[in-house]
């Protein structure tokens, strides 16, 4: 079987061969107005690929149904929430009261106090990472990051950046940690503190970290309270989880230190964004007075996008918790019926039990791959549920699916990969394990 490490990465276009240049305006067309129709025409092409694009969006997890024409009268407005959210700064144009007003509601869904928490909303998944691992650095120095092979690329990218001592750990076969590897580098290193990265959804298969199992190989590995800081990693599944019956809970209840979510995922929001939240107590060692905003800052970025908060705090308002519970009910519905189709005609998947991403066999036609959006790794594809992809959708899917496998695998002439090294035996299709 082809290994990941042999499989060439096939990597997209390069866009420089189709990019739109920017072009000086012609000396009179303030009075022909060619500029212009030249310009709307590119822009309403453009919402054409758009659309067609989003009809065929598969495979990342982003909520692509949402509507905020309510908020473009919000538009005109250079809206900079620079610095702490707590503190005003001079810059007045800003939407912090938004911005706090959904942080305290995340602060609520992970069960700490509005006088025990400091967060903020950030541009995207990975800054919440990237200032999660950072906090654990200020408050352990010389700690080591520990995080599972399965862990998304930017705790790794952070490691990189702070010139962390990064520990790579196994995982199970569903993509969650193996912790008896965690204990066995643990005890390796037992005179540095440890900082830890738990996925509440792992980026390929969707797996969660059992998070009291994490904490439970700490304390028995020698490892107090006051000698690890653990960053949840919630990017897709950390706003799902708290409506999945039986699911763990994350909470500030537990010795975690921070906990991260993205806001263009599950919630779905027009530009990438996220939430940070942490303890106060560690955010002491990152905040700095800064005199030319009037304000602190413990923040990644400078300048933030204000409009972000006035997106999530809009959709947090219309849905509440009873509507995000609906909706992910609807998704981890739909996530059985695709896994559940595709075994029923012969193709093999996988879905982990507190998760809506089918993993299943790549496709072979990469163009395939292309028009529905598919994130791949090695011999496995996968498809992410969201709010946004109905049955409809599903079915278009796997019919063309179907139709294109037919052709792949025509005559016999070549066979369905064995993918059971990725996915287990028992959810593997292929002649040996049928």
């Amino acid at each position: 079987m082809e290994s990941e490490s042999e499989r060439e990465i096939v990597l997209g276009k390069n866009v420089h061969t189709t990019c739109l240049a920017v072009t000086e305006p012609e000396a009179n067309d303030e009075f022909t107005g060619d500029k212009e129709a030249y310009m709307a025409g590119v822009l309403a092409r453009y919402r054409k690929t758009l659309v067609e694009r989003t009809k065929h969006h598969l495979g990342y997890p982003y909520n692509l149904d949402f509507d905020y024409g309510a908020l473009g009268q919000l538009q005109h407005f250079s809206i900079n929430n620079l610095g702490d959210p707590f503190i005003e700064s001079n810059y007045g144009v800003h939407s912090r009261q938004f911005e706090v007003g959904v942080l305290d509601w995340f602060a609520r869904l992970w069960e700490i106090e509005k006088d025990e928490y400091w967060g903020y909303i950030t541009n995207c998944g990975t800054e919440g990472n990237l200032h999660g691992i950072l906090v654990g650095r200020e408050v352990f120095p010389d700690g080591i990051l520990y995080a599972s092979k399965e862990s998304h690329y930017s705790v790794f990218k952070a490691a990189r950046m702070y010139r962390m001592e990064c520990v790579k750990v196994d995982t199970l076969m569903s993509g969650e940690i193996d912790c008896a590897d965690f204990k066995v580098k643990l005890l390796a290193h037992k005179d540095k503190p440890a900082i830890i990265n738990v996925n509440i959804g792992t980026t390929v298969k969707g797996a969660v970290d059992d998070l009291d199992l994490v904490i439970q190989t700490l304390e028995k590995s020698g490892f107090k309270h006051d000698r690890f800081y653990i960053h949840c990693d919630g990017a897709l599944f950390g706003l799902m989880m708290p409506f999945v019956k039986r699911a763990p809970k994350v909470s500030f209840k537990k010795p975690i230190g921070s906990v991260s979510v993205s806001g263009h995922k599950f919630v779905g929001c027009p530009m990438p964004c996220g939430v940070q939240i942490t303890r106060m107590e560690h955010i002491n060692a990152l905040s700095r007075n800064v005199e030319y905003l009037a304000s602190r800052d413990a923040t990644i970025m400078g300048s933030r996008n204000g409009h972000a908060p006035l997106f999530l705090w809009y959709t947090l308002n219309r849905k509440g918790y009873k509507g995000f519970q609906k909706e992910v009910q609807k998704c981890l519905r739909n996530a059985h019926y695709l896994k559940d189709r595709l075994r029923g005609v012969g193709i093999s998947a996988m879905l982990n039990e507190l998760s809506s991403t089918v993993v299943f066999e790549r496709p072979q036609d990469e163009e395939f791959v292309r028009k529905w959006q598919l994130a791949c790794q090695g011999n496995i594809a996968h498809v992410v549920v969201m709010p946004s992809v109905n049955i409809d959708k599903l079915d278009d899917f796997l019919n063309e699916l179907v139709e294109h496998r037919s052709t792949w695998y025509e005559g016999g002439k070549a066979q369905a990969p064995c993918i059971a090294a990725d996915i287990g035996t028992e959810n593997c299709c292929c002649s040996l394990h049928k």
